[in-house]
């Protein structure tokens, strides 16, 4: 297994050094203006967590910029952390999580929701990361222009193994059985769609759409957001287990995890630049694109939610949108069973200023 081992990454370049210096220096947000990086909110003092690992849902590029800041600018040192390893997807971190070799990871919650319903697994979402979810079917305008739910019928869609069961909730959603359409194979790299192999392609509004989008080409999206899965995403997910014997370590990695988002919304800059120069450098990463996706991102990170609550917090109307989502692909699971919040409540009421910090 490959992991990058975060024990904060050495920022030696000029060019890195500027990162720090931008995450310092918080713009203004959408909540209103940055005034300062915040003093290392604090549990119980000099505790200590050791090394834990957490599961990426992609590869190391602008998607985790967070988690980037988190690391490069000390917030999981302070929080009580030796390391915490990145190991990155795809993945939906169900595999790692039942099987202990992950500690937290990073999914959605239909896949989430999928086994708990259908496998049992003792899985609970803490928190997320997007308020709204960035999956899209992309088709070409001159191609499949695919703009709604019916578009899809008689097409080829290319669907990736860790999106079949996010496909198949779309279909369902929407009543459109499985057999009045062509589901392709595929792996992550759109080209089956530039060539003309399919009409559609499952990927992220933020990721693939941007790179065909770039590439010159006029493009036609599907948000599963818009149609029928109006779920959350980059969810924090942990196991049951984990969540009753380690609540504090659990607490400690969210206020890391809020003041490296914190940073990331008001520096897309920064974070894209994390990507290119230190987490994904080996990636050979486009600057550009990594930019637009670092951007894009952030508008599903903060929404009038967060904006009053806190990043990562899931409000009871979202949770139950997520729920209805859920159902509405035949996937039954109550909010009780999917979403454990407690954690993140509690961080915000012993750390207040976390807040503060984001506006």
């Amino acid at each position: 297994m490959t992991f990058f081992s975060s024990r904060r990454a050495p920022r030696t370049t000029a060019a890195l050094a500027g990162v720090a210096l931008s995450a310092l220096a918080l713009t203004a947000c959408a909540g209103g203006s940055g005034s300062g990086s915040a003093s290392a909110p604090s549990d119980d003092g000099d505790e200590s967590f050791g090394e834990i690992t957490l599961q990426l849902s992609w590869i190391l590029n602008e998607e985790f910029a967070g988690e980037y800041f988190a690391d490069s600018n000390g917030y999981f040192e302070e929080a009580g952390f030796d390391a915490v390893n990145l190991v990155p997807g795809p993945s939906t971190g169900v595999a790692e999580l039942v099987s202990g070799s992950a500690d937290i990871a990073l999914s959605d919650s239909v896949a989430i929701g999928t086994a708990i319903a259908n496998e049992g697994a003792p899985l609970k979402i803490i928190g997320a990361t997007f308020q709204a979810n960035p999956f899209t079917v992309l088709s070409l305008a001159e191609g499949g222009d695919i703009a709604t739910p019916e578009d899809l019928k008689g097409k080829k869609i290319g669907v990736q193994d860790s999106n079949r069961s996010l496909f198949s909730a779309l279909l369902a959603a929407n009543d459109i059985d499985p057999s009045e359409l062509t589901i392709v194979p595929v792996q992550y790299d759109p080209a089956p769609l530039v060539n003309g192999e399919v009409d559609g392609f499952m990927s992220y509004i933020t990721n693939e759409a941007i790179s065909v989008e770039m590439a010159g080409l006029a493009t036609t999206n599907l948000q599963l957001a818009d149609n029928g899965l109006p779920f959350v995403a980059e969810t924090v997910t942990v196991t049951q287990e984990t969540l009753e014997s380690k609540r504090e370590m659990l607490k400690a990695f969210l206020v890391a995890e809020i003041r490296g988002w914190t940073d990331a919304v008001n520096d897309a800059q920064g974070g894209a630049d994390l990507a290119l120069e230190v987490y994904g450098k080996d990636l050979d990463l486009d600057p550009a694109k990594t930019l637009a996706g670092s951007e894009a991102q952030n508008l599903l990170v903060v929404s009038a939610e967060t904006e009053e609550n806190g990043l990562f917090t899931i409000s009871e109307q979202l949770q139950e949108m997520t729920v209805k989502s859920l159902a509405g692909a035949g996937i039954e699971v109550a909010a009780e069973d999917l979403f454990d919040l407690s954690l993140l409540a509690e961080v915000y009421e012993e750390n207040p200023d976390l807040i503060a910090y984001q506006r």
